[in-house]
């Protein structure tokens, strides 16, 4: 009878005692890093953004109350099988995602093995236009905006100050016809006019009768669309046009042909040329974060948005129920839109703890992920060149 009583005072007047939670297993987080081969110079700065986001995270208490861990595998390029390797070396370590590949026909090599292992992949780098509709199970995602995305913002930063007449030219690829049609409406709902859009196929040698149609409508700015890995045709239609007297701020570059020309071009052939290229420039104050983690490191390129994957990751996991793949999935579009906004780890737990839901915006923009995995807007930075025929960074823009 008194154990009857005492039981019955506790239910009525006692507070309820919560459940004990399930411990958990620490955090893993894979990361896939260009290492070897072709975009190797850009691996050292993305490790250290990376290992520099599980310092944060870890000196914030980790997650589960565990400091998060950390396995760097080599993605290689895509002439080789490095990156599935890597992958399913990670998998087999039990990481609970992974961050990576810089490259996007890896990333498209490598979502059916994601599918097939259920860990959700986060890449820094890849842009082509088809991920947003690859056969992902909601397993992919990216902190860098698609290819495509910077049509808008280019039809937007060239109108500002007033309408004008554009041109652009563009190589009939996957890339090319995506920024066509967010160039096209953004310049047009912005008052502008695009006078042409040229498209030419990827082998094409001669240059003289595109330019020609391009220029015929006497345009303000020509945008010119190509690959830097299609050097010949980018260098043949920089050429070309700057000949035609398409030089200086009359010509913008886009993301994938905004690169080093020292070696292409005498000196002060593209003096005042502008270029666009999705993603943020660091801070000085990151980058001297950074190389406190990696002394002496030189390119910092994604490095913020590797740091903010891992982030993201680890705030996902915080907020789920578990550290399965759809969990994570779903979680990481939660966490990145549609609360109250935070910019750390810490800050965003914080949050999480007193007020409830929050909205991570990192050091590479709002990073709002879509259904699809892409983020909308997105940051750009906006580059001019000097006399050397290199560009450096002029002002940032959010949007896309």
């Amino acid at each position: 009878m008194t154990v009857a009583v005492l039981l019955a005072a506790c239910t009525t007047n006692g507070p309820t005692p919560s459940p004990t939670p399930t411990p958990r297993e620490a955090l893993r987080i894979g990361a896939l890093v260009p290492t070897s081969g072709t975009f190797s110079f850009l691996g050292r700065g993305q490790i250290a953004g990376a290992k520099l986001a599980i310092a944060d995270i870890n000196a914030a208490g980790g997650v589960g109350g565990k400091p998060v861990e950390l396995e760097l595998r080599d993605s290689g390029d895509a002439t080789t099988t490095t990156a599935e390797a890597s992958l399913k070396f990670l998998v087999s370590k039990h990481v609970n995602a992974v961050v990576g590949p810089s490259s996007s026909v890896l990333a498209k090599r490598l979502i059916p093995q994601v599918v097939d292992a259920g860990v959700p992949l986060v890449s820094p780098a890849a842009t082509f236009p088809s991920l947003t509709d690859a056969q992902d199970h909601g397993l992919f995602f990216r902190t860098v905006p698609a290819y495509g995305a910077q049509g808008t913002v280019l039809g937007d930063v060239l109108s500002k100050k007033a309408p004008i007449k554009m041109a652009l030219i563009y190589s009939n690829d996957e890339l090319g016809r995506s920024i066509a049609p967010a160039f096209e409406s953004e310049a047009e709902s912005a008052g502008s006019t695009v006078v042409a859009s040229v498209g030419f196929p990827a082998a094409e040698t001669r240059f003289d009768s595109i330019i020609a149609e391009a220029i015929k409508s006497k345009p303000d700015v020509v945008v010119l669309a190509t690959s830097y890995s299609s050097f010949t045709a980018t260098k043949g239609l920089i050429k070309g046009l700057i000949a035609s007297g398409f030089g200086g701020s009359k010509l913008w570059l886009t993301t994938q042909n905004t690169g080093d020309y020292s070696q292409a071009f005498k000196n002060g052939t593209l003096t005042g040329v502008r270029g666009i290229i999705e993603g943020v420039h660091p801070s000085d104050s990151f980058v001297k974060r950074l190389k406190s983690v990696a002394p002496g490191l030189a390119e910092t390129r994604y490095a913020a948005e590797t740091y903010d994957a891992v982030v993201l990751l680890a705030l996902a996991a915080s907020v789920s129920d578990g550290y399965s793949g759809p969990a994570l999935s779903s979680a990481l579009q939660s966490v990145s839109a549609g609360g109250i906004k935070c910019s750390t780890f810490a800050e965003c737990i914080d949050v999480h703890n007193s007020q409830g839901d929050f909205d991570y915006d990192g050091l590479s923009g709002p990073l709002d992920f879509t259904a699809q995995g892409d983020i909308e807007p997105a940051f750009y930075g906006l580059y001019t060149y000097g006399p050397d025929n290199k560009f450096k960074y002029t002002s940032g823009v959010i949007g896309g």
